[in-house]
């Protein structure tokens, strides 16, 4: 049967939680969108970062690339935060632009919603620095063959 994170929010969840946010860090696709993640409970992640020029479409506004990166990490972080001995990976993302950005920061939070076996369910919401929606979406994931402990980020002696 598949482990899932069923530990209390302190002791060996946190340590999971934190090697999860080593793991994010460690990704080389965040040194071209400079990100932090912050798994703050059971089912929840959040990820700020900040939206300038360099990202910008053609018509003066972040890419596409942006919501989505941003949409599908908070969402798959805050369901890979309830697997504690696999690499999940989205399977489908939709996505739903509401406002354009064109700078500040942005927050991301993702929440779980279903799930616990092979398939989980999560969703996620972009708030810009006036606390307004700009961005949400729903995401599923699979558990893979990938285990967590084999990936380089992942550091439980954090």
């Amino acid at each position: 049967m598949p482990r899932t994170a069923t530990l209390p929010e302190e002791g060996g969840a946190a340590v999971h939680y934190r090697a999860l946010e080593a793991l994010y860090a460690s990704a080389p696709v965040n040194a071209l969108f400079p990100s932090t993640l912050e798994i703050v409970g059971e089912g929840r992640a959040r990820i700020r970062f900040r939206v300038d020029e360099r990202v910008h479409h053609a018509a003066a506004a972040a890419h596409g690339t942006i919501y989505f990166k941003m949409l599908d990490d908070a969402a798959f972080y805050a369901a890979n935060s309830l697997v504690t001995d696999r690499f999940l990976l989205t399977t489908a993302f939709n996505l739903h632009f509401t406002k354009p950005i064109r700078a500040g920061e942005v927050v991301a939070e993702g929440r779980w919603i279903s799930g616990r076996r092979r398939v989980f369910i999560a969703e996620a919401h972009l708030m810009d620095e006036e606390g307004e929606e700009i961005g949400r979406g729903t995401g599923t994931f699979m558990r893979s063959h990938i285990a967590l402990a084999g990936l380089p980020g992942y550091r439980t002696d954090a």
